[in-house]
């Protein structure tokens, strides 16, 4: 990504909401440029989440991206937020299909390997339909 996501900055990491947001201005085209979002939003958190919690954190982020490209088209907005027990991980695009789990492809062919991988690493994912604009999909983790 040329511009990276940008993030308020305080003394303690944390809005005075107690929560810590980043936006990226132009939304990634590759699962690596999410991963590097990720990444510079995770290291702008304090307290630092272990380095586990971190590669889990790419991980997902790398997987909502690439399904987002693969079976939307593209992704529209990517965002990222933190409170003292999770982490948030927010991706639009353009199609309202909702993700569907499928047999994965243990030749590597074809995938099906990514939505259960997403639904394993966050306790949480939320889909809210955008009507004819797509969706939003919402992974929660554990900070």
């Amino acid at each position: 990504m040329t511009e990276q996501c940008t993030t308020p900055h305080s003394p303690t990491g944390l809005s005075s909401a107690g929560r810590e947001i980043a936006r990226c201005p132009a939304p990634p085209h590759r699962a690596a440029e999410a991963r590097a979002a990720a990444a510079e939003f995770a290291a702008q958190l304090h307290p630092a989440p272990s380095a586990r919690t971190v590669q889990n954190l790419l991980l997902l982020s790398s997987e909502l991206v690439t399904n987002a490209i693969q079976h939307a088209g593209a992704v529209t907005a990517l965002s990222f937020k933190a409170d003292s027990g999770t982490l948030h991980v927010r991706v639009a695009d353009p199609s309202p299909a909702h993700p569907q789990s499928r047999v994965p492809d243990m030749t590597g062919r074809t995938g099906g390997f990514g939505w259960p991988m997403i639904l394993r690493l966050a306790h949480r994912v939320t889909i809210r339909p955008l009507g004819r604009e797509g969706k939003i999909i919402l992974a929660v983790m554990a900070r």
